[in-house]
C-alpha cells in the first residue's frame, strides 16, 4: 500500500481486496477519510466508495479499462464514506499483476481534496456574489446620476444631489460590511440616516419601534428611501421650518401566521402640503424601491406627508442578496 508523501491523505484500497497479502495494513488516515475499518473494507468491491450516479455511469469500469490499457486510470470526483457523507478526492487506479504479468486485481489510491474543493467552491460563490453586487451598485449609481441630472435646476444642484445620494448608499454598504453582509436592523439604518444628515441629537426627528432585522437588499433600500424623505422634508417639508417634526414608527403584526412590518413616516408642523403635479426622482425612488417588498402608500395630507409600508417580514429579511428582488 502507498503512504502519503506530503500533507495529502491517501487511501489505498483494492478492487476485491482479498487479492492483497494477509499482512497488508490499511493506513490510519484512510480510516478517517472513508470511515471504514480494515476488517470492514477488505473484500468489498471498489464500487463501495463510488456515488450511485458514478456507478450507473460506469466510471469504475472506465478507470479499470484505463488502468489496463494506459497503465493507470485517473479521476477527481466525489466519493462516499461509510456513513453516506461525501468527500472529494483525486484518485489513481492501477492494475496489480503477478510475477508472470497476470492481472490479479487493482489498486485504488485516493488523495483527500475535500477542503481544497470546498475552498474553491466558496471562492466561486464569493466571486459570483461580488460580481452581482458590483453590477447592482453600478446600476444604482447610474440611476442616481441620471435622475439627479434630469431633475436638477443647475449643475451645482445636480452635483450636490448626486454626492448626497451616493454617500447615503455608501453608508449603508459600510453598515452591511460590518455585519458580514447578512443584514442589519431597522433602528441602525434610521440612526445612520439621522447621523448622516446631522439630525441625531434633534428632538424634531423621532423614531421608535421594536428590533427588526432587515436583509441586505431591504437595508440598502431603506437607506436610500429615508435619505430622500429626510432631504425632501429638510427642503420643503416639516424640517424646513422650526416648528415641524418627523415621526418614524414601525411595528410587527401577525396575520394568520404571516408576520408583517408596518412602517410609517409622518411629518407634522410643517408648511401646508400639496400633491406634486409630477413625480420627481425622490417620489419614484420611494415608490419603486419599497413596492418591491410590499404595499406602499403616499398621503399628501395638508398637515404633512405620510408614507406607509405594509410588507411581509420574511421578504424584508431575505438574506440572499444575489436572489433578492432588484
Amino acid at each position: 500500500m502507498e503512504d502519503a508523501k506530503d500533507t495529502n491523505r491517501c487511501f489505498g484500497g483494492c478492487i476485491r481486496c482479498d487479492a492483497l497479502p494477509s499482512d497488508s495494513e490499511m493506513p490510519a488516515d484512510s480510516r478517517r477519510i472513508v470511515g471504514w475499518d480494515e476488517d470492514e473494507i477488505i473484500g468489498q468491491p471498489a464500487a463501495t466508495i463510488f456515488t450511485e450516479e458514478d456507478r450507473l455511469a460506469g466510471i469504475l469500469r472506465r478507470e479499470m479499462t484505463a488502468a489496463l490499457t494506459e497503465g493507470h486510470g485517473n479521476d477527481e470526483r466525489w466519493h462516499v464514506r461509510k456513513d453516506g457523507s461525501l468527500f472529494w478526492a483525486s484518485g489513481q487506479m492501477m492494475a496489480l499483476t503477478s510475477d508472470d504479468g497476470e492481472v490479479e486485481g487493482f489498486v485504488k489510491i485516493l488523495r483527500d481534496r475535500t477542503e481544497q474543493r470546498e475552498n474553491e467552491e466558496r471562492q466561486r460563490v464569493l466571486m459570483h456574489e461580488l460580481s452581482h453586487r458590483m453590477k447592482n451598485t453600478m446600476a444604482v449609481v447610474q440611476a442616481i446620476t441620471s435622475q439627479s441630472f434630469r431633475n436638477a435646476s443647475s449643475m451645482e444642484d445636480a452635483e450636490q444631489s448626486i454626492s448626497a445620494r451616493i454617500n447615503a448608499y455608501s453608508k449603508a454598504h459600510d453598515i452591511l460590511l460590518q455585519q458580514d453582509w447578512l443584514g442589519t436592523t431597522m433602528a441602525t439604518i434610521v440612526e445612520a440616516t439621522a447621523i448622516n444628515l446631522g439630525l441625531e441629537t434633534s428632538g424634531r426627528f423621532r423614531a421608535s419601534g421594536p428590533a427588526v432585522e432587515l436583509g441586505p437588499q431591504a437595508a440598502l433600500c431603506f437607506s436610500l428611501v429615508l435619505h430622500e424623505l429626510v432631504t425632501n422634508a429638510s427642503k420643503y417639508g416639516a424640517l424646513s421650518v422650526d416648528t415641524g417634526t418627523v415621526k418614524i414608527e414601525w411595528s410587527v403584526g401577525d396575520e394568520l401566521g404571516d408576520k408583517r412590518l408596518n412602517f410609517i413616516w409622518q411629518e407634522v408642523g410643517g408648511p401646508a402640503v400639496e400633491a406634486p403635479s409630477k413625480k420627481g426622482f425622490g417620489t419614484r425612488l420611494v415608490n419603486s424601491s419599497l413596492s418591491a417588498f410590499g404595499e406602499v402608500s403616499l398621503d399628501y395630507a395638508p398637515t404633512g406627508l405620510i408614507l406607509r409600508l405594509d410588507a411581509p417580514l420574511q421578504t424584508l429579511q431575505y438574506k440572499n442578496y444575489s436572489d433578492a428582488k432588484e
